[in-house]
Formats: structure tokens, C-alpha cells, sequence
């Protein structure tokens, strides 16, 4: 459905006798992935899905496993194009604010649709990849089409500069992959991933069992460059802040949702198991460390580098992005245990990441629509021309620029807040339940050391979700002035005030029955652990 999808709008593109609106565009890649997701869940009634079906000559592998989070990338990125479906418009006969032709919250090229068509297709190839042709292609995919969008603004020097910086070090992210392949594929001339298994775990000679391993970790260290994990994480916070925030919306969820489901079927494998166990195949060589540690230390060093460094941030969107750097730490850590419950843990929490991020991203970009629109208006009706506000962004990018929020958006302010407490893992929201899974999988398998520091970051992390918090809810001086306080929500659509209400409901109401959601993650731990 995707492929049928980036053809029609590619030939309706080319087409110079038709006028379809960037806008269209967009709506009918929103329904095209809700399509896709209704036909990727209905693949679960195959007899033959539970052991998995090798498909295109074994280049892709389907299991549940991929199917239920290729349903849910469908959704996510459907809800993602929500703000981009809206244009500013006057509301009670003002038509001061369509002075502005800046202030476009939509599409403003029809190509946007076909990137992010481009970039979900290769996140649904890469969870299912089974090749290390296919790997690197599918990942291949997702990146390129994701650099496009982060520099597709032009007009903006900010968001061009990031682009070109995401580019550079995801390039040297993917030179790592593709030497990591290159390596594999000296020693085995193999690319198929489980006849690559099959050989390494035939071999005797210990000394050339290093050249897989090795590669391997390539591998694995070019998918962390591209997750933020630290330390690998330097770029993620200059880029999420220099792009516009509806492309940091993307960024900070669609990549990361496949890579780690990748990595999880990846962990999983029979190599990896012999290297975790295996301390003959390991200890002649000080790059051959287990590929459980590097992920392990890994995750410490993003617990601490996410909450600690986040402390002096007041940029919301740097703030954010060393959340999600913390927010790594604990998928890494449920990654590197690699039990049946840290698996469980591990999709739980992948989850509850996309949502809560999503709504929080969602919330910003209406509280932006909101402020300097209303901004834009008070500035044309009054003759002072000395302000910050930038004419050519609705972006909110500083934390001050959310004071007193709770007086003028209410409602916008709870739904932030109750998503940063969920971040924080509060009880009883969404993001408790996902930590506390985590931090019992560490514990169970003997990690306490790691549980520990994962539970001292979640409370120093929490100390600068408050700091948002206070500036909303306990100050009086809001930077702009408002006047009429009945156009609040001037630039907000009917569709993006649902969105955010659901998503907002669920990570509040998850608590009163969680049994769905619960049981869902242990069936596919369970498929994957199976004998």
C-alpha cells in the first residue's frame, strides 16, 4: 500500500495539469497509513506468522513481532502529519493574522508527503530485514529521506545547517554499518543473517571468529550513533533544537522505533547469544568485548549524560532531546539484560516513548500556533515595533516562552504537564508502569547496580520536567500580551485537540485497565523466546 501510494503521488507530482495542495497531500499519506495499518493487522490471522515467514529469497523475516510494530509505526506516523493538516485562519471575522504568509503550519512542498512515505517504508523494511543487504538498504532508506526533512525548510539557516550536520554524522553512522557488513561478509560470504549464524557456530578456529564479532559490533555501534545513545549522542541535541519542531516531532520517534526493534531480533540471534556466553570467542581481542556490555555501558552513559546534562538546558526542545537521550538509556538497558521480561519491558516502554513524546511534541506545536500567532496579531494592532518574537516561526524554543500558560490555555498546560510527569515516571501515568518494568527486569537478572542509577537519574531527571511545569503554572508575567484571551486557540484544528485529548486520556487513564496493552507486550516476548 505504501509502494502504491509514493507512485500515485510521484506521478501526481509530475503531472503539470494538476493542482493538488500540499495540504492534500498530506491527508491522503495520513490515510494511506491508517489503510496500511488496518491491512498489516489483519495479516495476524496467517496460520504460519507465529514461527515467522521468510519472504523475497529470506531478504525479509515477518513474525508478530514485526507485523504489531509495523501497525504501530502506521499509526504513530499517521498522527504525526495531524499539525501539518492545518493552515492559520482568522476565527470571529479577524483577518489581521492572514497578513502573515509565514505563519503556514502545513506542508509548504508536496514533496514532504513522499519523504515521509520514503522514511516510513524503510523503517518497516529494517524491522523485518533479515539480510545485511536488506539491513543496510532499509536503513539507508529511512536516513536519507529523513536528512531531506530535517533541511527542507530553505528559508531557514538554522534548519539547513542541522540538516547538513544530521547528514554528515549519519553518513559516518552508516560507514560503520557498511563496514561492520563488509566485515561479516569477509569472513563468511554470506549476507543472509541466520546462515551467517549457522557458520560462526560451526567454526572452531576462535581467532578468526573475531572478524564476525567484530563487525557485528560495528554494526551495532553505527545503529546506536543513529538512536543518540551515548556517548554517540553529541549531534541529537544541536539538530532537535535547529529544526523546525514539527520535524523534530518525526525525528525523535520514527527512526528510533525501528532501529531498536532491529536491534532487539538482532540481540536475539543465535551469534549474539554464543557471544554473550562464549568468553573463549571474546577474549583475545580488546575490540571483541561482549556486544551485551558495550550495550549495557551504553545505557549507563546515556542515563547519566540525559538527565545530568538536561539539567542546564533552557532551550525546551535541547531539554527534550536529552530526555530522549535518558529515555534510551532505559530501552538499552532492557536491550542488554536480553530476558524474557526485559523484552517485555523493552516494547512496553517503546510504546509508551512514541506516545508520550508524541503528545508532548503535539502540545508544543499548538501552544507555538497559539502564541505568536496571537503574538502576530497584537504586534499589527499596536505601532511598537521592538520585540523578539521571529516573524518567520511558530516555534516555541525557549522554556521562559511558556510562562503563565495556565492562565490563558488551561487545558493545553494540564495535558503538558500530566505528559512531562509521565516522562518523569510519576504514578500512576503511563511512563511509571513502563520504568517500573524495566528497573524489575534489572533486578530480577541481578543488575542493581544499573537498576540504582536508573532510578537516581529518574529523579534528577524529574527536577527539570518540574522546572517546565513551574514556569507554566506559577508565574504571573506571560511575555506577550494577549488581550482578548477567547482567541487562545486561535490556530489549534478540531483534528489536533482530539488527537491531543486521547493521547492525553490514555497516558492518564492506562492505570484503569492495562491488561490489554500488558498482555499484548508478554504474547510477543513470549513468540520471541519460543522454543
Amino acid at each position: 500500500m505504501i509502494i502504491i501510494t509514493i507512485i500515485t503521488l510521484i506521478v501526481a507530482i509530475a503531472l503539470p495539469t494538476t493542482k493538488i495542495s500540499p495540504l492534500q497531500f498530506a491527508r491522503l499519506s495520513a490515510i494511506s497509513f491508517l489503510f496500511s495499518a488496518f491491512l498489516s493487522f489483519n495479516a495476524f490471522d496467517i496460520e504460519s506468522l507465529g514461527s515467522g515467514i521468510g519472504i523475497f529469497s529470506g531478504l525479509y523475516q515477518v513474525s508478530p513481532v514485526t507485523q504489531s510494530i509495523e501497525t504501530f509505526i502506521y499509526i504513530i506516523a499517521s498522527f504525526i502529519l495531524v499539525p501539518w493538516f492545518i493552515m492559520p485562519v482568522a476565527r470571529n471575522g479577524n483577518s489581521r493574522l492572514l497578513q502573515y504568509p509565514n505563519q503556514n503550519t502545513g506542508p509548504i512542498l508536496s514533496e514532504y508527503s513522499l519523504i515521509l512515505l520514503f522514511s516510513v517504508l524503510g523503517a518497516t523494511l529494517l524491522i523485518s530485514s533479515a539480510d545485511l543487504i536488506s539491513m543496510y538498504l532499509s536503513i539507508e532508506l529511512q536516513s536519507f529521506a529523513v536528512y531531506i526533512l530535517a533541511a527542507i525548510h530553505r528559508d531557514s539557516e538554522s534548519a539547513t545547517a542541522a540538516g547538513l550536520k544530521y547528514f554528515l554524522l549519519g553518513g559516518l553512522s552508516s560507514c560503520f554499518i557498511l563496514l561492520g557488513a563488509a566485515l561479516i561478509y569477509s569472513y563468511t560470504g554470506l549476507t543472509n543473517l541466520e546462515s551467517i549464524f549457522n557458520l560462526v557456530l560451526s567454526t572452531d578456529s576462535t581467532s578468526n571468529s573475531i572478524i564476525p564479532v567484530l563487525g557485528l559490533l560495528f554494526i551495532v555501534l553505527g545503529f546506536l550513533f543513529k538512536v543518540a545513545a551515548a556517548p554517540l549522542h553529541n549531534w541529537a541535541p544541536d539538530v532537535y533544537d535547529e529544526v523546525p519542531t514539527i520535524v523534530t516531532t518525526w525525528l525523535t520517534i520514527m527512526p528510533k522505533i525501528s532501529i531498536i526493534i532491529f536491534l532487539l531480533e538482532l540481540v536475539n540471534s543465535s551469534l549474539l547469544g554464543s557471544v554473550f556466553t562464549s568468553a573463549e570467542i571474546i577474549s583475545s581481542s580488546i575490540w571483541s568485548l561482549p556486544l551485551k556490555n558495550i550495550l549495557l555501558v551504553s545505557s549507563l552513559l546515556s542515563l547519566i549524560i540525559g538527565s545530568v546534562v538536561g539539567l542546564a538546558q533552557y532551550k525546551i526542545k535541547r531539554l527534550l532531546a536529552y530526555s530522549t537521550i535518558s529515555h534510551v538509556g532505559f530501552l538499552l538497558l532492557a536491550l542488554g539484560i536480553n530476558t524474557e521480561q526485559s523484552t517485555e519491558s523493552l516494547i512496553f516502554y517503546l510504546l509508551q516513548y512514541s506516545v508520550t513524546n508524541l503528545n508532548t511534541f503535539l502540545i508544543l506545536l499548538a501552544f507555538g500556533y497559539t502564541l505568536k500567532s496571537i503574538g502576530y496579531q497584537n504586534i499589527s494592532s499596536s505601532a511598537s515595533a521592538s520585540t523578539t518574537i521571529s516573524a518567520n516561526t511558530l516555534d516555541i524554543r525557549y522554556i521562559s516562552e511558556l510562562k503563565a500558560q495556565f492562565i490563558n490555555n488551561p487545558l493545553l498546560s494540564l495535558s503538558l504537564a500530566f505528559c512531562l510527569f509521565s516522562m518523569a515516571g510519576i504514578p500512576p501515568l503511563l511512563g511509571f508502569f513502563a520504568k517500573q518494568q524495566v528497573l524489575y527486569a534489572a533486578t530480577y537478572s541481578g543488575y542493581y547496580f544499573m537498576s540504582i542509577v536508573a532510578i537516581l537519574v529518574s529523579v534528577i531527571s524529574a527536577s527539570y520536567y518540574l522546572q517546565i511545569i513551574k514556569v507554566m503554572h506559577f508565574t504571573t508575567n506571560p511575555i506577550i500580551n494577549y488581550g482578548d484571551t477567547q482567541d487562545a486557540n486561535i490556530n489549534i484544528s478540531a483534528s489536533h485537540s482530539m488527537l491531543i485529548s486521547v493521547l492525553t486520556l490514555s497516558i492518564v487513564l492506562f492505570m484503569l485497565n492495562p491488561n490489554i496493552l500488558l498482555n499484548s507486550t508478554h504474547l510477543l516476548a513470549l513468540t520471541i523466546f519460543q522454543t
